[in-house]
């Protein structure tokens, strides 16, 4: 799901590029995605790849954004494994993950999350690092569980209020998104808008230490794309631009699907967040 860089632009730039309406390119193969396997968790087969760090307690949680599937993380994984345990997974009906009938809203997929990693035997504290959509979804799982959540990096991450509700889309909108989108995707999409309610409503998380990384194309080629969907009402810009006062924002020149493209930029931020949390399991 793309997103908008008006920390620098009141322009938006990317809205539903590469996301909504067209594929999203696979990352390169990297040694850690490679390590995927599938559970069975509460009937429904579920893949995901988890690489343990013995001495560390910290576990680097990943969200894909919309379409996005866990090898996209391929040169991240491998890039934090080192210092602490990573999980990355693919969500209901993505890949080798079973579809569930289940609303794809940010209530039930950081339900499900967090189901998924207590089976896993995965214990907090947790840096989530949400991509596009994903990072609603770890926005969405931080406030309901701030207890388990000790920092958040945002990768050109949606936040709430950016999306229109569905009936709001222009109608060549909703046709290519019946046309082209499967039906777990097209869930989730009409599910954006009532996910960043469900944010708003619960406690902020102000407190957690928190990276946005925001892709700021600098490439004449770099063409904004909207198709109607994104909320720019300025009101509703002003909303936006308050949220997460405390939250270090890094402009990286990159497309949107900035962990395969800038792979390093989101590393160096997850670091910066591991660096502020205990390494080693206590004696």
């Amino acid at each position: 799901m793309g997103t908008l860089a008006f920390d620098r632009s009141s322009a938006w730039r990317l809205p539903l590029t590469l996301a909504l309406l067209a594929s999203v390119a696979s990352g390169a193969a990297s040694a850690a995605a490679a390590q995927a396997r599938i559970d069975l968790i509460d009937g429904r087969k579920v893949e995901s790849v988890t690489i343990r760090h013995p001495d560390s307690h910290n576990v680097v949680v990943f969200e894909n954004g919309l379409r996005g599937t866990l090898d996209q993380w391929g040169k991240v994984l491998d890039g934090v494994s080192a210092e602490a345990s990573v999980f990355a997974y693919n969500r209901p009906g993505y890949a080798n993950s079973e579809a569930s009938e289940t609303t794809r809203d940010g209530q039930t997929i950081a339900k499900e999350l967090r189901q998924v990693l207590r089976h896993k035997g995965l214990a907090p504290p947790y840096v989530l690092v949400g991509h596009s959509l994903g990072a609603l979804y770890v926005q969405q799982f931080a406030r309901m569980y701030p207890q388990e959540v000790a920092g958040i990096v945002l990768v050109d991450g949606l936040l709430p209020r950016m999306v229109k509700k569905p009936e709001e889309f222009p109608f060549t909108t909703r046709l290519a998104k019946r046309v082209l989108l499967s039906n777990t995707v097209s869930r989730e999409v009409d599910n954006i808008h009532a996910t960043g309610e469900q944010v708003l409503a619960l406690p902020g998380i102000d407190s957690k230490p928190m990276i946005r990384l925001i892709n700021v194309p600098t490439a004449s080629t770099a063409i904004p794309v909207d198709f109607g969907a994104f909320n720019r009402d300025a009101s509703n810009l002003a909303f936006i631009r308050a949220l997460y006062p405390n939250a270090r924002k890094v402009m990286v020149d990159s497309d949107h699907q900035m962990q395969s493209a800038n792979p390093e930029a989101v590393v160096k931020a997850i670091r910066e967040l591991l660096e502020r949390q205990p390494a080693a399991h206590p004696h």
